[in-house]
């Protein structure tokens, strides 16, 4: 069962590599980097299927490239092979940039390929304008919203800083963040913050989360001034 096992991963690893160049269209590549690619589909970042984020970082920066005029074949290239490293971080010392260099000078690959796969995260100065496309894709693909999971603690900490900016303000009764901490909405004392002195206080805490706090997307900041009489009849 175990051998059954093995042979059936192995051959959705091939089918998974070729099902990702035929919607790509690079065609050329070593079967072993074909195979390599396949891997990528049970390895995930934050979340994000790294198989899939290949494709898409694979496509952007071909469809960038053929609006620029520029080498769409070589753009579309990169792109699939961009994290092809993390097919093996966990068997080799080194970041994922690092293998995904040495695998690829291995297969005796274009070099400006080589160069746009190490410079999509900085490490080196891109040499052509199809690295930098890529590294474009990579960004786009991986902050699209839905994208990417992020860790509990940074998520939880974001809201807190939030709330904690919003409740730093003269006046405010209680703040909650809330639309996973997309909007934050704040109550404040009737008696301190008039009708007027709302839309300055909602415009200066917006001014101090930009401020203090990074965060994808937009933060509404929802401030509620409420009067309320309450008597009984008895």
């Amino acid at each position: 069962m175990v051998e059954k096992a093995k042979e059936e991963v192995a051959e959705t690893i091939k089918s998974e590599g070729e099902r990702a160049t035929l919607e790509t269209g690079v065609m050329g590549l070593n079967p072993e980097l074909v195979k390599l690619i396949g891997k990528l589909k049970y390895r995930t970042s934050y979340g994000q299927n790294v198989l899939n984020h290949s494709i898409e970082v694979s496509n952007l920066a071909r469809i960038m490239a053929e609006e620029l005029g520029l080498d769409s074949k070589r753009a579309a290239r990169a792109g699939i092979l961009h994290d092809i490293g993390k097919a093996l971080d966990h068997d080799m010392e080194g970041t994922h940039v690092e293998i995904g260099v040495e695998i690829l000078k291995k297969f005796k690959e274009n070099p400006l390929v080589i160069n746009a796969v190490e410079a999509h995260h900085e490490d080196v100065e891109p040499q052509t304008l199809e690295a930098v496309l890529v590294q474009a894709a990579d960004a786009i693909s991986a902050s699209r919203p839905g994208a990417r999971r992020e860790t509990l603690e940074a998520y939880i900490k974001r809201l807190e800083k939030l709330e904690e900016i919003a409740d730093s303000f003269e006046g405010v009764d209680k703040s909650y963040a809330i639309q996973a901490g997309r909007e934050v909405r704040i109550i404040v004392k009737p008696d301190k913050i008039s009708e007027a002195d709302m839309t300055i206080i909602a415009r200066d805490i917006a001014k101090r989360v930009e401020n203090e706090m990074e965060y994808p997307g937009q933060i509404k900041v929802n401030v509620i001034r409420e009067s309320r009489a309450i008597e009984y009849a008895k």
